[in-house]
């Protein structure tokens, strides 16, 4: 909580000094910092160490994901409820290369918070199916799927949900 009430202060102060800048001439300084202010109030909204982790995921290393995932203290008490929905799905997506259990409850968390993209609720169902199929629940998979399909407007994952059909018939 004292993270969020620091950042919207700085903003504030900062936006507040730039209006004085504004008031004395000085108007380079005072848009410099009205700049400045906007991108204090932008890590409210998003999270630097959840974009640093999104940036290693994209590159496909799992373990510096993991390490900026881990420098958020009490994720429940820090994030707000779009990011903590976001280091729930990350969290899971790392954990879910070891442990299976604790990877569905943190996905499933990140749906119940509240996942802002269609495509991230996707993900994080197909991510869910293959757990499900994992652990040979093939009608819980199959359901998913099918939410999966309908969350994906624009096909991006539809290899991915081919692979898990053709893994669901091997069951």
């Amino acid at each position: 909580m004292g993270s969020k009430i620091i950042r919207i202060a700085l903003t504030v102060v900062i936006f507040a000094w730039a209006i004085w800048q504004f008031v004395d001439g000085n108007i380079g300084n005072g848009i410099m910092l009205v700049l400045l202010s906007g991108l204090v109030l932008l890590t409210y909204f998003r999270n630097e160490y959840i974009m640093l982790a999104f940036w290693h995921m994209r590159k496909n290393n799992m373990e510096k994901a993991e390490k900026a995932l881990d420098k958020i203290k009490n994720p429940e008490a820090v994030l707000i409820k779009g990011q903590l929905a976001y280091w729930y799905m990350l969290k899971g997506m790392i954990v879910s290369q070891t442990g299976l259990g604790k990877a569905e409850t943190l996905l499933r968390k990140a749906l119940s918070t509240g996942l802002r993209m269609k495509h991230d609720q996707a993900m994080c169902k197909l991510q869910l199916a293959g757990i499900a199929i994992s652990k040979r629940r093939k009608r819980e998979a199959t359901v998913l799927l099918s939410e999966v399909k309908k969350l994906d407007t624009k096909g991006m994952l539809k290899d991915q949900v081919k692979m898990i059909k053709a893994q669901m018939k091997r069951i």
